[in-house]
């Protein structure tokens, strides 16, 4: 089944982890072997080439680089500007794969009828391109409003104010607080580049204030629900269900930690929490119920998001594996018609709606 993942760090793999993502999974594992510099090393999941294997045609693709104020202790840069270059390293990256056949972007609805075109077509001659949307998680690197239309120009077509901690346009996971004008200046001049809002990782305060002040299309791109794992990063059912009222679609995120309670970092694994691939169905089958249909929920993996297989469900060795979630879904009551839904159609009539 056609299969479309709504948050992928390909280009950071690429670039801050050195991971050449033409490789195999097993390749790049390889060739890490020894090191520790990352707790994930020799333990990858996301290729280009598994990404075909498992028919992950479309994925969103992020651009990421948080700037850091002094005294913030989490990585990152030590101004906007660095964190800007920083972006457009990401960018030539995903122009390069382009240039090399492996990608192509997604910008329109055009160029996506298009791409499910080519990916309908069963030649097994050619290795298709990965269509990827570029989204910017955190905006920090943005530094003048004047950045988001340039980005625009070259393919952003969805921002996710915030990342982890305090930022200059939202505060995210962890932090408390509004976003305040800076951040409100920046939700008027996404709407009106139609730029999709990825509520995903902003904090309780900030999210409120975003949904008041932005009336464009928003999503939430990897996020889980906080009534199975009650942590800050995942959703309330409230919160959920301002997202279903504004037709939103949230994709099931595959980071242990926001898919099992009382996850410890250092201590846990997969198995000892009994992490496997049927606790991402709890958490869509929740969103499901709170709504009554299939119609808000899709795939938003995050997987290699700087975790590996420590860090995922036991049961995936690879994305490749995420072929194994329609007969999940299928046995807990799923019809044919809400598995394509979620494995795809959700997102696919996002943004058609979006786009149009």
């Amino acid at each position: 089944m056609f299969i479309i993942d709504a948050h992928l760090d390909l280009s950071m793999n690429a670039m801050e982890w050195n991971r050449d993502l033409r490789q195999s999974v097993e390749q790049i594992r390889s060739r890490e072997t020894g090191m520790t510099d990352k707790p994930d090393r020799a333990k990858a999941t996301v290729s280009l080439p598994a990404l075909r294997a498992g028919n992950v045609g479309l994925v969103v693709a992020t651009q990421i680089a948080r700037y850091v104020a002094p005294g913030n202790p989490l990585p990152g840069w030590q101004s906007p500007e660095q964190a800007w270059a920083q972006t457009q390293a990401q960018l030539a990256w995903y122009q390069a794969m382009e240039e090399a056949g492996e990608m192509i972007q997604i910008r329109d609805l055009a160029g996506l009828e298009a791409h499910l075109s080519l990916w309908k077509d069963d030649a097994a001659d050619s290795i298709k391109p990965i269509g990827y949307i570029l989204s910017l998680e955190g905006a920090d690197s943005l530094i003048t409003l004047d950045h988001v239309e340039r980005a625009y120009q070259y393919g952003l077509r969805a921002i996710g104010p915030a990342h982890y901690g305090p930022g200059r346009y939202a505060q995210g996971t962890d932090a408390t607080g509004f976003m305040g004008a800076p951040g409100r200046a920046l939700l008027k001049e996404m709407e009106r580049l139609n730029i999709i809002l990825d509520a995903t990782h902003l904090c309780d305060d900030s999210f409120w204030e975003a949904m008041d002040h932005f009336h464009g299309p928003v999503w939430a791109s990897h996020n889980n629900c906080r009534a199975l794992v009650n942590h800050n990063r995942q959703f309330s059912d409230e919160q959920l269900r301002e997202l279903i009222a504004r037709d939103a679609v949230i994709g099931g995120a595959l980071d242990a930690w926001m898919m099992v309670p009382n996850w410890v970092r250092g201590q846990s694994t997969p198995e000892s929490t009994h992490c496997n691939l049927d606790v991402l169905i709890d958490h869509l089958d929740h969103i499901c119920q709170l709504v009554g249909n299939a119609n808000h929920v899709g795939l938003g993996t995050d997987l290699d998001g700087a975790f590996g297989k420590e860090q995922c469900p036991y049961d995936l060795e690879t994305i490749a594996d995420l072929q194994t979630i329609p007969s999940r879904l299928q046995k807990r009551g799923y019809s044919t018609v809400d598995i394509e839904l979620i494995m795809h159609g959700n997102w696919l009539r996002f943004l058609r709606k979006a786009w149009q």
